[in-house]
């Protein structure tokens, strides 16, 4: 072996070391079996009002994957907005912003503490056009992608929270 590769190992070993050392890990280790999956798989959602609030719990009971006995409980209370911001001389609306926003709870079902309280949310434009089908169509479409976008920042904080809360 030649000093070049044996300086290149001895230069790049404390940079390995540095970076092993820096706490990053992955979030749902140790797959099906870890803590964050656990968690995740005996979470029930309660029933949402609306029809945001039907896109919704079916967004999270897809991401959350529950099965088995549910020991934690999300409540979820959902605001949802349409607001027009574009108008024309003739005061008629050219644009909208769709805005769901969420705030939700994870509670635990042995004795009804509060774990996680937090929120959620996120906005859509949207073109109104001469078509009223096609701004409802498109109404309608912005809340279906919000309501997976809120969905799944709401299923990542919880998983955060199961990584970090310590185990039983």
């Amino acid at each position: 072996m030649t000093k070049a590769p044996i300086r290149t190992v001895l230069l790049l070993a404390p940079l390995a070391l540095l970076v092993s050392g820096c706490g990053l890990r992955p979030l749902y280790s140790g797959g099906s079996g870890g803590a964050v999956a656990g968690t995740l798989a005996h979470i029930e959602v309660t029933p949402i009002d609306g029809k945001s609030g039907w896109l919704m719990s079916n967004a999270l009971r897809d991401r959350l994957a529950a099965g088995g006995t549910p020991q934690y409980r999300l409540d979820v209370r959902l605001d949802d907005k349409i607001a027009g911001f574009g108008v024309r001389r003739d005061d008629s609306v050219t644009r909208e912003r769709r805005t769901l926003r969420a705030r939700f709870q994870l509670v635990n079902l042995a004795d009804g503490s509060v774990l996680l309280d937090d929120t959620a949310g996120s906005d859509a434009g949207i073109d109104v056009v001469q078509s009223e089908y096609a701004t409802i169509a498109a109404e309608n479409t912005a809340l279906e992608r919000l309501a997976g976008i809120v969905a799944d920042q709401i299923v990542a904080r919880v998983a955060v929270y199961a990584r970090s809360r310590p185990a039983r």
